[in-house]
């Protein structure tokens, strides 16, 4: 018993240090989020997507350069600085997956009728996307990853992930206080009993 409670402090130990390093990066990168968006709207008054995005990738359509459940951070880029080979988001309007932000390499631009269109196409995906998409409906260029960190998300917002990483170890450390109390108890006990017996 004594060598499987450290064992086990040991384990929830870990797995609450990938759940706050988790927390203290999703949090710094929601703070600076937060402050491009004040600075770019409220102070410059773009009017503009915001000038820093962050998504989780949920599929595999752009693997192996980012794969599911990796977290991405977006640059907004100017329409004439966006190019051939920029790996952009944008918000999908086609009926087939309408309303969803899609992450996707440029693989072709082109102008019809005096307007600039962008043809994107996932790595993993052997055609183009249906739809070619405009610079309004681009929230910017892939700038950063965060490997596997939405799969953090998606596990701790499940009903197992928030036994394991919440409830297990509070047990654990309720159950191993409980012990050194009771080693406590007993060491005081026999220093009692020690104690008595010397003043006989």
């Amino acid at each position: 018993m004594k060598k499987v409670i450290p064992d086990l402090k040991f384990l929830f130990s870990y797995i609450a240090n990938v759940c706050v390093y988790s927390i203290f990066v999703a949090l710094i990168i929601a703070g600076v989020l937060f402050a491009s968006y004040l600075i770019d709207a409220k102070v410059l008054h773009s009017g503009q997507n915001p000038l820093f995005s962050a998504y989780i990738i949920g599929s595999s359509s752009m693997e192996p350069l980012i794969s599911k459940g990796d977290a991405i951070i977006c640059f907004r880029k100017d329409e004439e600085d966006i190019q051939v080979g920029d790996v952009i988001t944008y918000y999908a309007t086609d009926p087939s997956y309408e309303d969803i932000m899609i992450t996707h390499r440029v693989v072709d631009i082109y102008e019809e009728q005096g307007k600039k269109y962008y043809v994107p196409k996932g790595d993993n995906n052997y055609s183009s996307d249906r739809s070619n998409v405009t610079y309004d409906q681009i929230y910017g260029e892939v700038i950063m990853k965060i490997p596997k960190i939405g799969w953090i998300q998606y596990f701790l917002s499940t009903y197992y992930g928030w036994i394991i990483a919440i409830v297990l170890p509070g047990l654990i450390i309720i159950v191993s206080d409980i012990v050194k109390l009771n080693k406590d108890i007993k060491d005081a006990n026999r220093r009692e009993r020690r104690r008595g017996y010397a003043d006989e």
